[in-house]
């Protein structure tokens, strides 16, 4: 078969499935509902969403866009997503000829690759509405589930289904970096896809996300972004490194001495926290000292390390945000690294990890090492994505992408004392693309530690347990 006909076979059968909704009770609409619970799980509100294969446009509605866009083959669907949700724009038209000038943050496949002709040129079709930070968001049914469906719609369980393509996700995967994008993320959800009371909830909530269980899940999801963000080291971008301080009176001559300059220039952001020594004034001497330098001193009115950051982040004038912990257990000669690392687009939060490389003797206490240990693994796991350190105070990404992550930072709430989990978990619930950025952590020469180890775990362990209800077990 050629794709004209191809296509017109698809056009007609989705047309004859239009007729039939509304008016034929399946269990695929207990499917729809767990759908879209799980994309407003993954896509905040507010988003310019470009839905392709839109059916009847429920599920571009439930996500609340600020411009949402569906295109979908059949007329007839067409027409009903016109009349259910009049805010939104429904287009007749095919995946394979997308003609937008708009770039979209979000676009949408929702069970459609499997019914496409040729999934690799729809994929390139989206570099054109696709922008630095536009997000493709795939699910697609299960090979395994391919005879248990085909069993449903003979018992007139669900609507039929043309011949699929069932391509697994490692099929998904390789047509992504043919169509020059790549996954930042994949898992499977809807273990049970029947509307059975309590049996159900716990099923997909829980089972989905455990071993074995989660392999005998219906719909396989990914999260991929298009390879548009070109080397912007060129652009030469202002970094701004923010600089908590409490009690580091004797390392601030060292951090004015050993900050490197990057791109378009540096700028020190001091935030002076409640210090009992002379921090404050130590910092006012070496900025008088050397004006050349591009320096601001806060001087913080909250507590917390995550309190500091965020006064320091929104004071910044950079377009790059920089955190440097003022111990000196990260060199600032490393910072370079995370700024290449961002700018040439290698990832959109470059995160310092600290257990690659051997430390220095007296650099992290044992229990504080396997506490650390135990947080990678459990945040690896939680995201999606592998994370060798979560607690590393270095932590590098453009202003752009952290005001998009504070104006959702209600979503996990604000127990962080730190700010690590805060922009972690920030980063996923936008999809950012998280590289790990290995560093040599040295001995403290000054001063003592601020961390309070069993106060603070217990508190990240509630951090954690909450971002679980969030992100994972919804």
């Amino acid at each position: 078969m050629r794709k004209p006909e191809y296509t017109a076979e698809r056009r007609a059968h989705w047309d004859g499935i239009a007729e039939r909704m509304g008016t034929e009770a399946t269990w695929g609409e207990y499917y729809h509902r767990a759908l879209a619970r799980i994309y407003q799980r993954v896509v905040p509100p507010g988003q310019k969403v470009l839905e392709l294969g839109c059916s009847r446009g429920d599920l571009l509605a439930a996500l609340e866009p600020s411009l949402g866009i569906g295109i979908d083959l059949s007329e007839k669907m067409v027409k009903m997503a016109r009349e259910a949700h009049p805010d939104l724009i429904f287009l007749q038209a095919d995946a394979h000829e997308l003609c937008f000038k708009e770039r979209f943050d979000v676009i949408i496949l929702s069970d459609l690759v499997n019914d496409l002709w040729d999934v690799q040129s729809v994929f390139q079709e989206l570099s054109a509405v696709s922008g630095p930070h536009t997000r493709i968001i795939i699910n697609s049914y299960s090979r395994l589930w391919e005879y248990p469906l085909a069993a449903t719609e003979r018992l007139n369980l669900a609507m039929p289904l043309l011949s699929q393509s069932w391509l697994t996700v490692d099929d998904l995967e390789n047509l992504l970096r043919l169509a020059d994008a790549e996954v930042v993320r994949s898992w499977s959800e809807i273990v049970c896809p029947l509307d059975i009371p309590l049996l159900a909830p716990v099923l997909n909530r829980f089972a989905a996300r455990i071993w074995p269980f989660r392999h005998l899940s219906l719909t396989n999801f990914m999260v991929a972004r298009p390879k548009v963000a070109a080397d912007r080291s060129k652009d030469r971008p202002v970094v701004s490194v923010i600089v908590p301080a409490r009690n580091e009176e004797g390392n601030v001559p060292h951090i004015m001495r050993r900050m490197p300059q990057m791109g378009g220039g540096t700028e020190i952001v001091f935030v002076e926290g409640h210090s009992s020594d002379n921090t404050y004034e130590a910092i006012g001497r070496e900025m008088a000292a050397h004006p050349e330098i591009r320096c601001k001193l806060l001087q913080q009115t909250g507590e917390g390390k995550g309190d500091a950051v965020r006064l320091g982040f929104e004071r910044a004038d950079g377009d790059i945000l920089m955190i440097l912990d003022a111990d000196l257990t990260v060199s600032p000669e490393d910072l370079p690294r995370f700024y290449e690392a961002l700018v040439t687009g290698k990832g959109e939060f470059i995160n310092g990890v600290r257990l690659v490389y051997p430390m220095e003797h007296r650099a992290m206490r044992f229990l504080n090492l396997m506490g650390n240990k135990l947080f990678s693994l459990a945040f690896s796991w939680l995201l999606g994505q592998n994370l060798k350190d979560t607690l590393c105070g270095t932590k590098v990404l453009w202003r752009d992408q952290y005001e998009r992550i504070a104006a959702n930072r209600a979503y996990f709430g604000y127990l962080d004392p730190f700010g690590d989990f805060d922009l972690i978990l920030g980063a996923a619930r936008l999809n950012l693309k998280i590289v790990d950025m290995p560093i040599r952590y040295r001995e403290r020469t000054y001063g003592t530690t601020n961390i309070r180890r069993w106060q603070h775990g217990l508190l990240l362990l509630r951090m954690l347990a909450a971002a679980a209800t969030r992100i994972k077990f919804v």
